[in-house]
């Protein structure tokens, strides 16, 4: 394991409307407000998209997604992570549980997921703490890649 320390700095309530795209909306908010790290917490409906279920297979490398459609409006609440991309820009890493009429999905909100009605997130950023997306060779995934820092350092 490793960790990088950080502390709460501003906090954010945003209220997502009928169609608009989750992450692209999140991402592009925490760009616009200079949210470098960040935790997200989601909650309202989901109307469209896709979600990654899981790797088709365990055993293969990079893995194959399996993702499933959102088909109608869902109950949805999540979390997720932003930090910087190879490229600096904020790419939030979030999963959710989608539920409708008594079952439930539980997945990688992908791009193009959309909200129904409403969605309303937090965004609480995170000062202080070393952390970016790194291409993995073997996956193909952009992985959290933190840097430990001396806890004593900025306080």
């Amino acid at each position: 394991m490793k960790a990088s320390e950080g502390r709460v700095g501003r906090v954010f309530v945003l209220r997502l409307e009928d169609g608009d795209i989750v992450p692209d909306c999140i991402e592009r908010f925490a760009e616009e407000k200079g949210i470098s790290v960040g935790h997200v917490i989601l909650v309202g409906g989901i109307g469209g998209g896709e979600v990654v279920v899981g790797p088709r297979r365990s055993d293969e490398m990079p893995p194959e997604p399996m993702l499933l459609p959102v088909d109608g409006a869902h109950e949805v609440a999540g979390v997720g992570v932003l930090a910087p991309g190879q490229d600096g820009r904020p790419v939030l890493h979030i999963h959710a549980a989608l539920g409708r009429a008594g079952k439930t999905t539980t997945g990688c909100l992908r791009p193009g997921v959309s909200a129904w009605l409403v969605a309303e997130a937090i965004i609480y950023e995170i000062l202080g703490a070393s952390a970016s997306r790194v291409r993995d060779a073997a996956s193909g995934f952009d992985l959290l890649h933190v840097e430990p820092k001396d806890p004593e350092a900025g306080r």
